[in-house]
């Protein structure tokens, strides 16, 4: 019979679940008080930018990013709308479609970079010391690693 998870893990589970919400929503809140993009905008151009003139599939960046599928398609329709990515169909497979960063999407990206910086430093940053964060990278990639082989 499953006892189900031990006290520390609902412990573990609660406190994450808090700690990205409020920081995330502290890094949301300097963007958009300094009038720039939000972080998902932002984190989809910087995977466009990554990918290079190949692109990426919609599928495919949902995955990076790690968003609904809805999610991703609404957040390409307003990249591409403002101008900072573009779509076209994919090579392989005429139905399919590939994104791509445009140079008005890159400069967003290396011009929002320092604020977005910033952001992370004051709301992560300033409560860990440099020993804290490794150990919390390290057991964020561990949960990471086991989600993406399907654990």
């Amino acid at each position: 019979m499953n006892k189900g998870p031990s006290t520390a893990v609902i412990a573990a589970w609660a406190a994450l679940v808090r700690a990205e919400r409020t920081i995330l929503s502290g890094v949301a809140a300097d963007l958009k008080a300094a009038g720039l993009l939000s972080t998902s905008e932002y984190d989809a151009l910087l995977e466009l930018d990554r990918a290079g003139v190949a692109g990426l599939r919609p599928g495919e960046l949902q995955k990076r990013l790690g968003l609904a599928q809805y999610r991703i398609s609404r957040l390409v329709d307003g990249l591409h709308k403002a101008g900072y990515a573009r779509r076209r169909p994919c090579p392989e497979d005429g139905r399919g479609a590939v994104v791509t960063i445009t140079a008005e999407g890159h400069a967003l990206v290396r011009s929002m970079w320092p604020a977005y910086a910033e952001a992370i430093g004051r709301r992560l940053g300033g409560r860990l010391d440099a020993v804290q964060a490794s150990e919390l990278a390290r057991l964020l990639g561990t949960l990471t690693r086991e989600v993406d082989h399907g654990a």
